[in-house]
């Protein structure tokens, strides 16, 4: 029996087949499209059983090839750039594209775990599991928002587990292939070992400068709750995932700097000390992204704790100053 792992270059994709080998777990067929090559090398320290390009896998999925042989399906592949404007292609990719794997894994009783995301929220206050809070702001948001309501149209016919994680401000390893979206945690470290200070947004919607507030989530504890769905096969649900704390990417930027500090033997500075060295920098807010932008998001909790998931979730803090030592090391 085999796990797919969609996506499973990427991001989190790649996070989850070694979060499964950790667990014992080889026989995983890893499903991407290498167009952008360079995502191998997140594969490269993990054990699969087969890669297959998504366009094969779902031809052969159509043929009936992976019946009777599949555990789970965990559908991570996605376009997750949300300036992208191609809403043809980002409705295919990924709407279409999960709902092919949803009616399978329906028909074929199958666990599916998939990826929905916060910005399923928009511009909101209120980041609770519900229609009423859901008003996205691109087309990327719609297309996670769309495939949610599919899932909430079949709920009482579900044949077997579905659960969708809507991923707040992921970070953490194996991201590097992702350019400018990967995370400001990321950014932060590269701009700081490269020119010696950080550059923030300056303050919109009301916020100070770089005060700007997100729910920060390792890519560690987003691989734990998934493996925690994988053991508890009877709980479904449309579940957030992100630490239920916000905080601001000056707190990023402080738990960067001041973790690169203390490997170089400096000392520990607020972040005031910080804007008087001019080691954080604050930049124009971009105008194209007025409108479509987030300033605030904070996980609500309470379905995913009612779930049975009871493990403590890294802070900015922990988490940046865990990722920022990795990154130190895959840099030596």
């Amino acid at each position: 029996m085999y796990y797919i792992v969609t996506g499973a270059a990427g991001f989190i994709g790649s996070n989850l087949v070694k979060a499964l080998n950790e667990r014992g777990e080889s026989n995983i067929i890893a499903v991407d499209n290498l167009k952008f090559a360079d995502k191998f090398k997140n594969l490269v320290d993990c054990d699969i059983a087969d890669y297959l390009d998504k366009e094969e896998f779902l031809g052969r999925l159509a043929d009936g090839f992976f019946d009777g042989l599949l555990t789970a399906i965990l559908h991570q592949g996605a376009c997750s750039d949300t300036m992208e404007t191609d809403g043809r292609y980002m409705m295919k990719n990924n709407y279409q594209y999960s709902l092919e794997l949803l009616n399978y894994c329906q028909n074929e009783e199958i666990p599916f775990l998939y990826a929905s995301s916060a910005s399923v929220y928009g511009g909101g206050s209120v980041f609770e599991e519900g229609r009423e809070h859901e008003a996205p702001l691109n087309v990327y948001a719609y297309s996670k928002f769309l495939f949610d309501q599919v899932v909430r149209r079949r709920w009482n016919r579900r044949s077997a587990q579905i659960v969708g994680l809507r991923y707040f401000n992921v970070y953490g390893q194996r991201e590097a292939h992702k350019g400018r979206m990967a995370s400001v945690a990321y950014h932060f470290f590269n701009q700081y070992r490269a020119d010696g200070n950080v550059k923030l947004f300056e303050g919109c919607d009301g916020y100070a400068d770089g005060g700007q507030l997100r729910d920060f989530v390792s890519v560690e504890d987003v691989a734990k709750v998934n493996m925690h769905f994988l053991d508890h096969p009877g709980k479904s649900g449309i579940f957030n995932l992100g630490t239920g704390k916000a905080q601001s990417f000056n707190d990023v930027a402080v738990a960067v700097v001041n973790t690169l500090r203390t490997s170089q033997g400096e000392t520990v500075l607020t972040l005031e000390e910080m804007c008087q060295r001019e080691l954080l920098r604050y930049i124009p807010f971009p105008a194209q992204l007025k409108g479509k932008y987030q300033s605030y998001t904070q996980a609500d909790m309470n379905a995913l704790r009612a779930s049975g998931y009871a493990e403590p979730f890294l802070n900015v803090e922990q988490g940046v100053a865990r990722y920022v030592n990795y990154l130190l090391g895959k840099s030596k």
